[in-house]
């Protein structure tokens, strides 16, 4: 069983924040105010948990806060985190003026990913980014690079961070990114087929 954390803070969004991802927030209800202040004061992370269409997920990812941007006349904050673990939201605390509740950091299951797979999804993300920007990673950032390091760098949909936030296995999180990168290459192949047909004869023909 993993560590366990009583009374946690908690944001409750409609994003999924991975480990190693650096996100901005926009801090304006009261009582984030209020929580964020306490955890600037008390350099303690918190917790954000996807608030998705079907209701609140149970794992979710604690949060360092790396910078404190801005804070407005209005106590509002622009401040940048960085996941650090997931965690499982076991209980909710309802006597905070913030969300909290009982959590437990969550541990993987120990083994290591098999190389081959590392290599291959560090080949194909390493691609991905030379298609997107042109400049290709160089060795040392690649090496660098696990599961979570690469898909907190790509923009994917919250139900695919979700799922590689629950997994417990760095070799199901590199297959399952492996698919989607593989994915990501395909829609990136269209959008350029699909311009060069624009440039041609103003018509886009899907086949």
């Amino acid at each position: 069983m993993g560590e366990l954390l009583e009374r946690f803070p908690l944001f409750p969004l409609g994003i999924v924040l991975l480990p190693e991802e650096v996100v901005p927030l926009h801090i304006f209800e009261e009582r984030y105010k209020l929580m964020i202040g306490q955890c600037l004061e008390e350099e303690r992370e918190f917790g954000i948990v996807w608030l998705s269409d079907s209701g609140l997920r149970d794992i979710g990812c604690s949060a360092a806060i790396t910078e404190l941007l801005e804070t407005l006349d209005d106590g509002r904050m622009n401040i940048l985190v960085r996941g650090t673990r997931p965690f499982r939201l076991l209980r909710r605390i309802e006597d905070l003026p913030y969300p909290a509740g009982d959590i437990e950091l969550l541990d993987d299951d120990g083994t290591d990913p098999a190389p081959a797979s590392l290599e291959e999804t560090r080949e194909r993300y390493a691609e991905l980014v030379e298609r997107l920007t042109e400049s290709r990673p160089d060795d040392a950032q690649l090496d660098s690079l696990g599961a979570y390091g690469i898909a907190a760098t790509i923009d994917f949909a919250h139900d695919a961070k979700q799922s590689l936030l629950e997994s417990r296995s760095e070799d199901e999180r590199l297959a399952m990114l492996s698919e989607l990168i593989s994915a990501a290459m395909k829609r990136v192949d269209y959008v350029e087929r699909a311009g060069e047909r624009a440039k041609s004869n103003g018509k886009i023909r899907f086949q």
